[in-house]
């Protein structure tokens, strides 16, 4: 599994606070995504002058803030069956997953609770526009 970056996520209905107390840590808006699964989902990551990052992701559905950490890897599929095969649980339901032009994503409920945000981001010479 070749993993392409690693971070913590927070989910929140509350995220433009989130955003602004990092944002006074010293950390800057690098990328943001809108609309993602046609649903009122933001995501917005982060990066301060040391190179930590962070992604804030505003969720309406959630009903108190959660912190995962995100996985980005270059094969999913891959990835999703790795995770599986260590008892994660798909949040989703059974091998659904959010998929995009962009990016192919799905929460992962680790057996003790923990969880991952796993995704795969889809590189322009891999997409079939």
């Amino acid at each position: 599994m070749t993993i392409t970056s690693f971070s913590p996520m927070i989910l929140s209905k509350d995220a433009d606070n989130i955003v602004k107390l990092f944002e006074e840590m010293g950390f800057e808006k690098k990328h943001q995504n809108d609309n993602i699964d046609n649903k009122d989902i933001s995501s917005i990551s982060m990066k301060d002058a040391n190179g930590f990052s962070r992604t804030v992701a505003r969720v309406e559905s959630m009903e108190k803030d959660m912190t995962t950490m995100r996985l980005n890897v270059r094969d999913f599929d891959e990835a999703y069956e790795f995770l599986k095969d260590h008892g994660f649980k798909n949040a989703r339901g059974e091998d659904k997953a959010v998929e995009s032009k962009h990016a192919k994503s799905c929460l992962m409920i680790s057996p003790s609770g923990f969880s991952i945000q796993l995704t795969q981001h889809i590189r322009k010479e891999d997409r079939q526009d």
